[in-house]
Formats: C-alpha cells, sequence, structure tokens
C-alpha cells in the first residue's frame, strides 16, 4: 500500500527528520548584547544600598523565604540562635496588628529548684504581633512592644 500524499508532507514536518529541524540557539545572535543587559547593575545596586544605610554595616540582607521579597538591609543576628535576627528599620512588611502573642515569662530558679526573688521579666510578660511578608503574607517574625522586629523565618544573605 503505497502512502498518500498527506503522509508524506507530515514525515517532513515531523520533529523526528533530525535534518531538517533547527536548534532556537542557531537563530540567537549572541555577538548583540541583549536590551536587558547592564553591565554597571551590581554596582548600582550596591551603591543604593549603601545609601539606605548611612555608611552603617549589617549582618545580612533578609528576604522573603517564599517569594525571596527583600525584607530588610539592616539588621544584628541573634548572639544565640544564629538563625534568627532583629532589626528596627524593615521593608515590605506588614504587621498583623489583629494577632496578639504573649509571652509568659516565670521566675528564675534557683539552683535547688526554688523560686528565687529575681524575675526573669515584668510578671505580664512580653507582647508580640506576627509579621508577614507584604508581598506573599508569609509569616517571617514578630514585633515587639519596642517596635523591634524580630525575625526567626527568613533567608539571609551576605550584605
Amino acid at each position: 500500500m503505497e502512502g498518500d500524499g498527506r503522509t508524506d508532507k507530515m514525515m517532513e514536518n515531523s520533529p523526528s527528520n533530525s535534518e531538517k529541524t533547527i536548534s532556537d540557539d542557531d537563530e540567537i545572535d549572541y555577538s548583540i548584547k541583549p536590551e536587558f543587559y547592564d553591565p554597571d547593575l551590581d554596582a548600582k545596586d550596591e551603591s543604593w544600598v549603601n545609601e539606605k544605610r548611612k555608611g552603617r554595616t549589617s549582618d545580612a540582607v533578609l528576604s522573603c523565604p517564599a517569594c525571596f521579597t527583600t525584607l530588610c538591609l539592616e539588621c544584628q543576628r541573634h548572639e544565640t540562635y544564629v538563625t534568627q535576627y532583629r532589626a528596627v528599620f524593615v521593608v515590605n512588611c506588614k504587621t498583623e496588628s489583629n494577632q496578639v502573642r504573649q509571652s509568659i515569662l516565670r521566675p528564675k530558679r534557683g539552683r535547688r529548684g526554688r523560686e528565687s526573688n529575681e524575675t526573669a521579666a515584668p510578671v505580664g510578660g512580653e507582647t508580640f504581633k506576627p509579621v508577614c511578608c507584604s508581598v506573599c503574607s508569609t509569616e517571617v517574625g514578630v514585633i515587639d512592644e519596642d517596635e523591634v522586629y524580630h525575625f526567626y523565618n527568613v533567608l539571609p544573605s551576605e550584605s
């Protein structure tokens, strides 16, 4: 049985005919720089960050773990918990003011388990409000009564 003209045409245009398949890379002229390429972009970004920090240093630049949005340019790493940071100035963060968390601090115990006269903090404890990424609403930390942000769910990068 001989093939009809339609079958022969389909065979010529099929991707399995490797002699006629042309890669997209063969059509791209790499001698021309793309219009979105800027060789000075890193220097411009560094200058912008230095202007925002006003000469102060930071332990990291913090980003949202879900959408990679920048949350903080200037922060300090926690002394004990190395994956936690605190900051005063943030960007792209929103505070959930309708939700409040309270830490209950118990009195310090002496060596033998008895209560000492010193307390760890005021009896009422501290009040915290959740802080979320303003882009994707992922919870990234909390803010305390003194308006200090405590980040614990972030991606740090070298600053």
